[in-house]
């Protein structure tokens, strides 16, 4: 008879897959293990229907998950076992009846609910894939990744909520993301004390972990979970002096500023979050494939002119919060009718002129605030630097990371290792922008994904030999700024973290890791683009 306590969710695998059935927080390795009357065993029927085939994983709130068969309709099943039965299992089986009674494609289908007084289980669907609390843990997610597996989150809930019901354990082990891609919600578990704006609160939390790669609720752990303890604890989030979280763009640069404030403003207990649908319908619109989107994923939400569409109430102008989404929906709607309105005066130009909000206009006996100067920097020479070559043979083709071609750039030769054939350090972009310049960000446009880089900073200059190069290197290296991107997922990379107070002329885009491409590893820099005054 097996143990009651089974191998981590961590290392289960299957025909050399990892196999998740999404049932919260994998038990510690140190529980004890105990070998209990009535615990389940391979090759047992359960209700004359349910087979049990393998034994996955308990979870911390001591529960069994097997994998099974219904060897009446011959499909897999989880088989989500709790002995004794009884008053023990309460809530675990009216969760079950709770999430039976709503069928939607992006929640787990839930066949069957059993008590046998020493033993009750759940039967539902089974799950080929990983927990978000394992595919965020190593490295975090890109935002579109994020974004999609927030709009599932939410759609999920809203299926939820239009019956009057609550989820209550919406948290990065019950969100599963299946071999085929799907995001499937699991694990409805209603203690009373849950709502279904908590709920929503938990999609912030559910996107700042896919961002981040942390919790953001350390004062409400995981169940049954003990938060900072065991292999199954979820890393908090990063916090200051008294406790508030850093936001994701704090923690990892890159995150488009208008996903940055929608995580934040679900995070903030301050303001009222939208409802489910209304987040879902929000979330459903920033979800679009890479290639037909038209969002600046570097800052606030805008769209390209011709898309002909306007921002969202929910996340438009980067700073906008979520309370105020209808109310600025409807402001939007209203100067959009007067400026329409004035300019049927008979203007050739089409166009609207720009008209400001009422709030923020200045009296007519005042002078209006002095325009800001930040914007595009010129680059006024680039050219590449690569320390350990001897042939200097990839320097070709500088100029077009600055030409505003983003279909032309520089590209590495083809390695047969991500870390350049174990031949060299690393290679860089050096850029000169003429002058010494507040800088506020630099932007890199990557060919492939999973490079790994970092900005540096300097104030000389060397000849374009190997030596020169590695005198840069060495130079520059003392001055990093922002985060390094290790393994970043995401062909654009954005770096803050410029010192407001100082002056920059000389900058390298160092590259320690290349992407996997035809066959062998290279990369391409697109274009750099530094915004400043």
């Amino acid at each position: 008879m097996p143990s009651s306590a089974g191998p981590s969710i961590d290392t289960i695998t299957e025909g050399g897959r990892v196999t998740q059935v999404g049932e919260g927080q994998a038990a510690e390795e140190s529980a004890p293990q105990v070998v209990t009357f009535g615990a389940p065993t391979a090759g047992e029927i359960l209700a004359e229907r349910y087979e049990l085939v393998e034994h996955i994983n308990n979870d911390s709130a001591g529960r069994l998950v097997w994998r099974g068969v219904d060897v009446i309709l011959r499909r897999p099943v989880a088989v989500v076992l709790r002995y004794p039965g009884g008053d023990s299992a309460t809530e675990m089986l009216q969760g079950a009846v709770a999430a039976s009674r709503v069928i939607h494609p992006n929640l787990v289908g839930v066949y069957d609910a059993i008590d046998e007084a020493e033993r009750a289980y759940v039967v539902r669907e089974w799950v080929d894939g990983q927990s978000l609390r394992e595919l965020a843990a190593d490295f975090p997610l890109d935002p579109t990744r994020a974004t999609t597996i927030g709009n599932a989150v939410a759609s999920a809930l809203a299926a939820v909520h239009a019956t009057g019901m609550v989820h209550g354990n919406v948290h990065p082990g019950t969100v599963m993301v299946s071999d085929d891609g799907r995001v499937v919600l699991a694990d409805a578990r209603t203690d009373g004390d849950d709502s279904q704006q908590s709920d929503v609160r938990a999609v912030g939390g559910i996107l700042y972990f896919a961002l981040t790669g942390h919790w953001p609720h350390a004062e409400a752990p995981l169940r049954g979970a003990t938060a900072g303890h065991g292999r199954a604890a979820i890393p908090d989030a990063v916090r200051d002096a008294n406790g508030a979280i850093a936001a994701p763009r704090q923690v990892r640069a890159g995150v488009p500023a208008y996903l940055d404030d929608l995580t934040m403003d679900l995070l903030d207990a301050g303001i009222e979050p939208p409802s489910s649908d209304v987040l879902a319908a929000e979330l459903a619109r920033l979800d679009v494939p890479a290639d037909e989107q038209f969002l600046d994923n570097s800052g606030p939400l805008r769209f390209a002119a011709e898309t002909g569409e306007e921002p969202s109430p929910l996340a438009a102008a980067g700073g906008r919060k979520v309370a105020l989404g209808i109310a600025a929906l409807l402001a939007v709607a209203l100067v959009g009718l007067l400026i329409g309105i004035s300019t049927l005066g008979g203007d050739d130009d089409p166009r609207p002129n720009p008209v400001a909000a009422p709030s923020s206009a200045p009296p007519a006996n005042e002078d209006p605030p002095a325009a800001t100067t930040t914007g595009p920097l010129k680059i006024s020479a680039a050219r590449i630097i690569d320390p350990d070559s001897k042939s200097r043979d990839e320097l070709e083709g500088a100029d077009k990371v600055f030409d505003g071609n983003e279909d032309k750039g520089w590209e590495t030769d083809t390695y047969n290792r991500s870390n350049f054939g174990n031949l060299k350090k690393g290679m860089g972009v050096w850029i000169d922008l003429g002058d010494e310049r507040t800088v506020k960000s630099v932007q890199v446009l990557l060919s492939a994904r999973g490079a790994s880089a970092q900005l540096l900073a300097g104030t000389s200059d060397q000849p374009s030999t190997s030596a020169g190069d590695d005198a840069l290197f060495t130079d520059y290296q003392k001055t990093r700024i922002g985060q390094p991107f290790e393994e970043h997922d995401g062909v654009t990379m954005t770096f803050n973290g410029f010192n407001a107070d100082q002056k920059y002329r000389y900058l390298m885009f160092w590259i320690t890791e290349l992407p996997s491409s035809d066959g062998g590893y290279k990369l391409g820099v697109q274009e750099i683009t530094v915004q400043g005054s």
